[in-house]
């Protein structure tokens, strides 16, 4: 059940699906009856709300402020739900937290577990994104929450700065007895993504940058990149509460005498109309 317009229930729907055949399957419509919406919609707001991409149905600037206001209307529409149908009755609220892969495992979902009992309605979905697009997720409704740098939040975003990920140097158990600056020069990078550039601001940091290998692997996955690491294959940057376990493991070990590089993020959302209990609980949360 939906409170919204139908117009804007198609709107939303095309937003989460990114195509009008999709959204047409969700709201049981043909893609005439649902394309037919958006014109009117279109028509009385006196905008275009979508731009076709090779990616789908993609929103123009308009449509992103639009999408806002259905994502806080969405918030408040199933605290209303709930007290118009009664308590024995819960509508679903559905939240996306999308971040980088080592916040995320090592500090966002363990942090989050408790708000399941709380608010027994509440649907979490978490989103291991290590690339750039995250800010785009934020803007189109993709995502309520995104873990982004703090040169990154717009001016129309609210957000807190969380607690600095501490990131150390890490590389194979073989490497233990070798000099640091000769595995700088000799070694391989690996990384998560090519635009991940922790491991060149921690080599920045410590005055090791200028005789590194520029060379990088990519492996997008703490399982994945701890591997190579193990086998001798690179060295590269972790968070150090990532990287720990590993390390008591005797998987990995710590190079550069255990130097720390600190990154700062920042928990980034847009305001609400009214901000809902679980939405609060979130923000207070993720720390």
């Amino acid at each position: 059940m939906s409170l919204l317009d139908p117009r804007l229930q198609a709107f939303v729907s095309i937003v989460r699906s990114q195509t009008v055949h999709g959204a047409a399957k969700e709201l049981k419509l043909s893609q005439t009856g649902v394309t037919q919406r958006i014109r009117a919609l279109e028509s009385q707001l006196g905008v275009t709300l979508f731009t076709r991409s090779r990616r789908g149905m993609m929103l123009t600037q308009e449509g992103e402020a639009l999408n806002r206001y259905c994502v806080g209307a969405g918030d408040l529409e199933g605290i209303t739900l709930n007290q118009i149908i009664g308590a024995g009755k819960s509508s679903t609220i559905r939240v996306n937290i999308s971040g980088p892969t080592s916040i995320m495992t090592s500090r966002i979902v363990p942090s989050c577990i408790h708000l399941y009992e709380r608010f027994p309605s509440l649907f979490l979905n978490f989103e291991m994104n290590d690339s750039e697009t995250r800010t785009a997720q934020l803007r189109q409704g993709l995502a309520q929450f995104v873990i982004i740098p703090p040169e990154q939040v717009a001016n129309e975003m609210d957000s807190k700065v969380l607690k600095p990920d501490r990131y150390v140097l890490v590389g194979s158990p073989k490497w233990k007895n070798r000099k640091i600056s000769e595995i700088i020069k000799a070694e391989r990078i690996i990384d998560f993504y090519e635009s991940d550039q922790t491991t060149f601001k921690y080599l920045k940091k410590f005055n090791l940058f200028s005789t590194a290998r520029r060379e990088r692997l990519y492996a997008n996955g703490n399982e994945a990149i701890v591997k190579l690491f193990s086998a001798g294959v690179g060295y590269g940057s972790l968070t150090s509460e990532v990287a720990m376990p590993y390390v008591d493991r005797g998987e990995i070990v710590i190079l550069n005498g255990k130097s720390v590089f600190e990154d700062h993020q920042a928990l980034a959302w847009y305001p609400r109309p009214e901000m809902p209990h679980y939405f609060m609980a979130i923000v207070e949360t993720i720390k």
